[in-house]
């Protein structure tokens, strides 16, 4: 699995941006979010059960991570036909703020080593990538388990510090002083 200090693999992914049939579909890549932060969160499967509640937690705080200039992707190996069908079927998921990617042929999920061995999904994962591209964070937790997402937004805010962060570190708090 790529880890911290590694650069993040070069992607480009048909991605689900809107309800609209029409113009809701588009290509995204990291070219798309160059020089800028990304938090790229991966879920197994659409139309599941935990799944949900995170992309409905993301949504919630999106405003807080756009406040710290950081754009949101979510990503699973459902085609583009399946985002749009959930986002349509799912009533917290209608107006996502961010573009769910499709991850079909698997690419992004094998390159990063995050592809369940037995389930062939990508397992819950979450990155954070800095503007140069490096990974700053990662997080991947039980396929039955949820993460939390303030939890990366904590995280988001002491990377962006660049100081030190002590445990349990929040926004306001004291960094260390050597």
């Amino acid at each position: 699995m790529l880890g911290i200090s590694q650069s993040f693999p070069n992607f480009s992914l048909k991605a689900v941006t809107s309800s609209n049939l029409k113009d809701g579909f588009s290509v995204i890549s990291n070219e798309t979010y160059k020089n800028k932060w990304m938090v790229l969160f991966f879920w197994p499967k659409d139309f599941t059960f935990v799944c949900p509640t995170e992309i409905i937690e993301f949504k919630k705080l999106y405003p807080e991570f756009k406040h710290r200039h950081a754009d949101v992707l979510g990503v699973s190996v459902d085609s583009e036909f399946v985002h749009l069908a959930w986002r349509e079927h799912h009533k917290g998921l209608n107006d996502l703020p961010f573009p769910m990617l499709s991850d079909i042929n698997r690419e992004l999920s094998s390159a990063l080593g995050i592809l369940h061995p037995t389930e062939g999904v990508s397992q819950r994962a979450t990155y954070i990538v800095d503007p140069e591209g490096m990974i700053r964070f990662v997080m991947v937790t039980d396929l039955n388990v949820g993460r939390s997402v303030k939890e990366v937004l904590r995280v988001l805010d002491a990377l962006q510090t660049n100081e030190l962060c002590p445990c349990e570190w929040e926004k306001g708090d004291k960094t260390i002083e050597l």
